[in-house]
């Protein structure tokens, strides 16, 4: 009797459903999860289908400490991070699970923030005793902190995708407070020689903001600091948020900045948004439900 009150205690069997979900007119489904924990608390995971493809983007931490400007979670500060558990009850407990091809940890949260509970869900989910996803069809999303980043290289082989959105310094700080600590110098030097010994493709993320980040200038300065590195420019429209002075680029800026990339030798491709109709962006959703829990009024945040 006492080894089973300790389990209750501390472990949880079977799947966790989504406490809400909603759905997009272009099929992307975003499902909302009650955090572990008595206290309410909430993360989301994005389920997008595509013709050759079924993707779940998960959460690896409830809010985030990360500060980015652009993003909805960071104003949320940090609540905690999920466990391993946490995370993968997110692929298990959606109904699509059986069908999803991809999984990307691109959700709430920095991944290399929450270290170890995120190396043991990569473990799990590809493991063969696991859930059996081949490296190939993971993909981690990070800022770029270090040393952790060093550590998941060591530790992992699932794909690598670099939060950059600037390749000013300067701006990037701006954006993302996290480059105080963590100098995009020394992140890009690290990946560089990271490739010298290990083949996986790098992904480099980059919201476009309107006035901001899409112009000539940064386009010479992504493509020069970009050179020796193996990696495709994933270019981002921008989902608005509330309060926000950011605005996304135009269609065309954005193709206009594709173009020049590609000009310049890079592999470069404008990401289609996807569920904007039900606020897809990361932490809008969550935000709105943790104001409720507390019985807030006014949800303009």
């Amino acid at each position: 009797m006492a080894a089973r009150e300790r389990l209750e205690e501390g472990y949880s069997l079977g799947s966790r459903v989504p406490v809400k979900e909603t759905s997009s007119s272009d099929g992307t489904k975003k499902y909302l999860f009650q955090a572990e924990g008595e206290i309410p608390r909430f993360v989301e995971a994005a389920f997008i289908p595509e013709p050759d493809r079924r993707t779940l983007c998960v959460s690896t931490q409830v809010g985030c400490r990360m500060g980015c400007l652009f993003c909805m979670t960071g104003r949320q500060g940090l609540q905690g991070h999920l466990s391993a558990g946490g995370i993968l009850a997110q692929v298990r407990g959606i109904p699509e699970s059986e069908s999803l091809t991809n999984v990307v940890y691109m959700g709430m949260g920095e991944p290399l923030d929450n270290l170890e509970n995120v190396l043991k869900s990569l473990e799990i989910l590809t493991a063969e005793w696991g859930f059996g996803f081949s490296n190939q069809r993971v993909t981690l999303s990070s800022v770029g902190l270090l040393p952790a980043l060093e550590e998941f290289f060591r530790r992992s082989k699932v794909r690598f995708a670099l939060s950059l959105h600037s390749p000013f310094e300067e701006e990037r700080r701006s954006l993302m407070p996290v480059q105080n600590a963590h100098a995009l110098t020394d992140v890009l030097d690290f990946l560089k020689k990271a490739q010298a010994g290990d083949a996986r493709r790098i992904t480099v993320e980059y919201i476009l903001f309107e006035g901001v980040n899409d112009s000539p200038r940064h386009r010479r300065e992504l493509a020069r600091i970009l050179q020796g590195l193996k990696a495709r420019v994933n270019l981002i429209h921008f989902h608005p948020i509330p309060g926000s002075p950011l605005r996304g680029s135009s269609d065309k800026t954005m193709e206009e900045f594709r173009e020049a990339l590609v000009e310049k030798g890079l592999l470069a491709s404008v990401r289609r948004s996807r569920g904007e109709d039900i606020q897809a962006a990361c932490g809008l959703l969550s935000t709105k439900e943790l104001l409720k829990a507390r019985g807030a009024e006014a949800l303009d945040y």
